[in-house]
């Protein structure tokens, strides 16, 4: 089972536009501290490292853009707060050494992939983050479908990097050798990304319908993450580009990004380096008028002036005040202590897909009761998966950020 939501689909041509300014912003709630490769108004290749992770041994960050280095803003106990870049043509690509065939072991590929900083593109269940290269997973899915409105079709930004997604499929086949566990690509029905693949890649084909697009769903169904065996995730155009990193010792470029909203004059396919501005993406295309701008789809977008983490999707919105007079009942419900109650109804139900037993999970993530929400599959989900669910109820507060909390208890309480 699953649930429409509004939102276009974009197609046609894509475009290439690589904004003039480039930037990565931490939150003031992040704490990530390091060291700097490249300094402020040094000119950088793209590819280039511009910093080292103090917590992770050997975890780098590359510039996604040549560049000049305009703002690189660490505080005195080495917190990254913000590093800008200025688009420099002339900087070139920074070049490595492809990595041959039969040195493509663990180790190996784990070095490599954390000192060009393509690491960062795993994310590890339960609770999120890092993978943990001391824990192999029980698994590894590659997400070639997302349904999320207004989001590109994965299989687009394969076009032409079939080899490319084929070298990083047999890396993270590599990846799980301790485990021998199985790669899931999770793909659109009746349209498989390879052909003939590896002994321990899974064919998972799913319906073009949200919410099967997200990872979490697909994990619970098929291996379910636990502490002891935490399963990974990946989206396939990352697969492709660890693939071209091996292969040709270059980081790819661009990303497949859409821009979507009722904002726009038109839907846009564009591919744009990461830590894209979006403005400069957007210019030229919006409707006249007041806009805002959410990294991310409609369901779970942040207001965003720069293109966030691994988003491959930005949501252009159109101001609509409203006229409405408020009732203070609704006005004391908003900012009630508890949360509002969860009504059962179909959509809610089918806002998980059918795949957990959505209402009761949700109440054990509402009351913030971890044995029960344990039980009932929270380890393999993070607030991503719980948009939908926020959209269809308008729970205060939100389903999603109640999971977030949760799951930053429940790893609290596991590492001690």
């Amino acid at each position: 089972m699953s649930i429409s939501v509004p939102g276009p689909q974009p197609g046609g041509t894509i475009d290439r536009q690589i904004t003039e300014e480039a930037s990565l912003v931490i939150p003031a709630t992040g704490d990530l501290r390091v060291e700097a490769l490249a300094l402020e108004g040094e000119t950088v290749a793209q590819g280039q490292p511009l910093f080292r992770d103090l917590r992770h041994d050997g975890l780098i960050t590359c510039a996604p853009m040549a560049g000049r280095v305009a703002r690189l803003d660490i505080d005195s106990a080495r917190r990254l707060r913000q590093v800008t870049l200025f688009h420099e043509p002339g900087a070139g690509r920074y070049e490595r050494s492809p990595l041959p065939l039969d040195q493509r072991d663990l180790q190996t590929l784990t070095e490599h992939l954390r000192a060009a900083g393509l690491w960062q593109l795993l994310r590890a269940r339960p609770f999120g983050g890092l993978a943990d290269p001391a824990r192999p997973p029980a698994a590894i899915f590659v997400m070639a479908l997302d349904t999320r409105p207004g989001a590109p079709d994965p299989r687009r930004a394969l076009d032409g990097q079939e080899a490319h997604f084929a070298s990083g499929l047999a890396a993270l086949a590599a990846l799980t050798a301790q485990t021998e566990g199985p790669i899931f690509l999770c793909h659109r029905e009746g349209a498989a990304p390879v052909q003939g693949p590896g002994p321990r890649i899974r064919l998972l084909p799913a319906a073009p319908l949200h919410p099967w697009g997200l990872a979490g769903l697909h994990i619970h169904a098929q291996r379910p993450a636990t502490p002891d065996r935490p399963v990974w995730d990946i989206a396939a155009e990352d697969v492709a580009a660890i693939g071209a990193l091996l292969d040709t010792g270059l980081l790819p470029e661009t990303r497949l990004v859409s821009l979507t909203g009722t904002g726009l004059r038109e839907t846009r396919l564009v591919r744009c380096q990461p830590w894209a501005d979006l403005r400069g993406l957007c210019q030229g295309h919006v409707r006249p008028g007041q806009n805002t701008i959410l990294s991310g789809s409609l369901l779970e977008g942040r207001p965003a002036r720069w293109l966030l983490g691994t988003d491959r999707q930005a949501t252009i919105t159109a101001y609509h005040p409203s006229h409405g007079r408020g009732h203070w009942f609704l006005s004391a419900l908003s900012h009630a202590a508890r949360p509002l109650p969860l009504i059962p109804t179909a959509a809610l139900e089918q806002s998980m897909g059918g795949a957990l037993p959505a209402v009761a999970l949700l109440r054990a993530i509402a009351s913030g009761d971890a044995e029960t929400a344990q039980t009932l599959g929270v380890l393999s989900l993070l607030p991503e998966d719980l948009a939908l669910a926020d959209y269809v109820t308008g729970a205060e507060p939100r389903l999603s950020a109640l999971l977030a909390a949760l799951l930053a208890r429940m790893a609290e309480e596991e590492a001690a």
